[in-house]
């Protein structure tokens, strides 16, 4: 482990930089080091940068940026993040912010891996001293949605287990049945699966059933008896097997509501060093655009307003972390 010098010494230009434009109330530092700093760090280091900052100012970069009431700083504030932490905080929004947001939290819930989960879980215990679970169950209400996120957030203690073939192929025929066999669907067989098999064995399982039927288990959850349940579900199935097809297609509906800039700063901060790329690429295979000329559109212009430069170098962070990860 690094001592606090040798991170001083190894980090110093990077905390100096953030130092100098966040500080002060008058940015005299340089934006295009910041963003340098946040695009060519991964995780692991920006982890030592924040140390290297305390031990330098003897304070906390977080707290630091969380302070500053402006883009440009919620955005650093998100890159320079534990990833669990920040996934926490995510869904704590999503849960009590002006109103509930139920396709954020979907989103955050399903496609993180289920080791990742049980993290995100633990960090929103120990931040806001409550349980992640409970919170799910109080704030959606009369909603078959509820039982699904419930059942992948129990699902995150199965996180480490070896993916078994055979009870993927077994999981595959009691979906199958679950959907075929009556009049009805039953919700309670597909809801215990989820709940209790890892996002790996639940890929494992969507595999065997698309070898055992000839078609993907989304195609039978367009049946009109699946109903609502259905719809939500196949939402789910997509975050777990196919994150950056689905994540692709949460920016496509974005830009055409009014949330489209919160979506891109979420989506292309999260996924750096994860799937970005292939979301990239799922998004222009879809509508023929680049993220980079999407990003470029909503953030970037011409104005010399506090407000606008503030958007352009969000853009211009945005862009930076497609080209380096």
């Amino acid at each position: 482990m690094e001592t606090k010098v040798q991170l001083a010494r190894k980090y110093g230009a990077d905390c100096f930089h953030l130092h100098s434009y966040f500080s002060g109330t008058d940015h005299v530092g340089d934006p295009s080091k910041v963003i340098a700093t946040v695009s060519h760090r991964n995780t692991e280091e920006l982890k030592l940068v924040r140390q290297a900052y305390c031990a330098l100012y003897n304070q906390d970069i977080l707290h630091l940026l969380s302070q500053k009431n402006n883009l440009f700083a919620r955005v650093v504030y998100l890159r320079v993040s534990e990833p669990h932490e920040r996934d926490a905080e995510i869904v704590r929004g999503a849960l009590f912010g002006s109103s509930l947001d139920l396709d954020t939290l979907t989103e955050v819930i399903c496609t993180r891996p289920s080791a990742g989960l049980r993290i995100v879980r633990e960090a929103y215990r120990s931040r806001y001293v409550s349980d992640l679970d409970e919170d799910v169950s109080f704030k959606i209400n009369g909603s078959s949605l509820k039982e699904v996120l419930l059942a992948v957030l129990k699902s995150c203690r199965y996180a480490g287990a070896r993916v078994e073939a055979g009870m993927a192929m077994c999981d595959a025929k009691t979906l199958y049945e679950a959907i075929e066999s009556g009049k009805h669907v039953d919700q309670r067989s597909i809801v215990s699966i989820l709940g209790q098999r890892s996002t790996d064995q639940m890929k494992a399982i969507l595999c065997s059933y698309r070898e055992l039927y000839g078609h993907d288990f989304l195609k039978f959850l367009k049946k009109d008896k699946c109903g609502a349940f259905g719809k939500q579900l196949r939402v789910v199935v997509r975050c777990i097997q196919s994150p950056e097809k689905q994540l692709a297609k949460r920016l496509r509906r974005a830009l055409m509501n009014s949330d489209a800039r919160e979506a891109l700063i979420r989506i292309v901060v999260t996924r750096s060093e994860i799937d970005i790329e292939r979301i990239n690429g799922a998004f222009t295979a879809k509508s023929r655009w680049s993220l980079d000329g999407v990003i470029r559109n909503e953030f970037n212009n011409n104005s010399t307003s506090h407000t606008e430069r503030d958007y352009n170098l969000v853009g211009d962070v945005l862009v930076a972390l497609l080209k380096h990860y």
